[in-house]
């Protein structure tokens, strides 16, 4: 069976994190493996606490899971601090998955900061060019860029440029914060950029958005799905979510 590994944080009540990969991945018929780097107390109102993994453990996590499974992809989250970071870089370099998607989660949606400050450069310099789709949102994209966050279409393709010139394969742009007519996404890769689009859907209930959305396109590149492709059903499941989510 295809194989994913979620590298990320726990979320107590299942909506975003670790949970909400597992989730996604059944979804899309594939099996997920898991290495915690966090484990939060947290709900849609807030995270409450962080416990962080050491570096040692997460590098146990990644060593037994690579020496039984064979994975098809990696989908990073949560990192929580530059040691991790640079044990999952290292073991990435190591091992050489053949697909890994990187969700640069810095900020909870409530604000609660999930990466250290002093681990954003090393983000930028040690797991950018280990991505092959980075997917931040409008502003994880300005903090890894040292600017001020796109409000428009022309903006975020721009800012999908210049992340490109640092190293990932692809980067999916995500306007879902943005003030446009509608929820815009911008692919952008060595030969173009590619929109992606449809009506907002109405709704408070936006946790684990991000974590779903990179999870479900780490399922469909892990079955052979092109890039494009794994995008646009990835975003047509979380669509499903959030009109679920809206009915109540």
């Amino acid at each position: 069976m295809t194989q994913v590994l979620s590298i990320a944080g726990s979320d107590s009540c299942g909506g975003a994190g670790l949970q909400a990969d597992l989730k996604t991945f059944a979804a899309f018929g594939v099996d997920g493996a898991t290495v915690v780097t966090a484990v939060t107390a947290q709900n849609t109102a807030g995270v409450r606490a962080i416990e962080t993994m050491s570096a040692v453990m997460v590098q146990a996590q990644m060593d037994a899971v690579f020496e039984e499974l064979a994975i098809d992809a990696v989908k990073l989250g949560m990192l929580a601090n530059a040691d991790i970071v640079a044990t999952v870089a290292q073991q990435l370099e190591r091992r050489r998955p053949p697909f890994v998607v990187l969700d640069p989660v810095l900020l909870a949606t409530s604000g609660a900061q999930l990466l250290e400050a002093a681990a954003v450069d090393l983000v930028r310099t040690r797991l950018l060019p280990l991505a092959d789709c980075l997917t931040p949102n409008l502003a994880e994209a300005a903090a890894l860029l040292d600017t001020s966050q796109a409000t428009d279409e022309a903006e975020m393709a721009r800012q999908g440029q210049a992340l490109l010139l640092l190293g990932p394969r692809s980067v999916l742009m995500k306007g879902g914060h943005a003030a446009l007519p509608e929820a815009v996404d911008l692919l952008v890769t060595a030969h173009g950029t590619q929109r992606f689009a449809a009506p907002w859907v109405v709704t408070t209930r936006l946790h684990g958005t991000g974590c779903m959305l990179a999870a479900g396109i780490a399922a469909g590149l892990a079955k052979a799905c092109p890039l494009h492709k794994a995008i646009d059903r990835s975003r047509r499941h979380l669509r499903q979510v959030l009109i679920q989510r809206a009915r109540g």
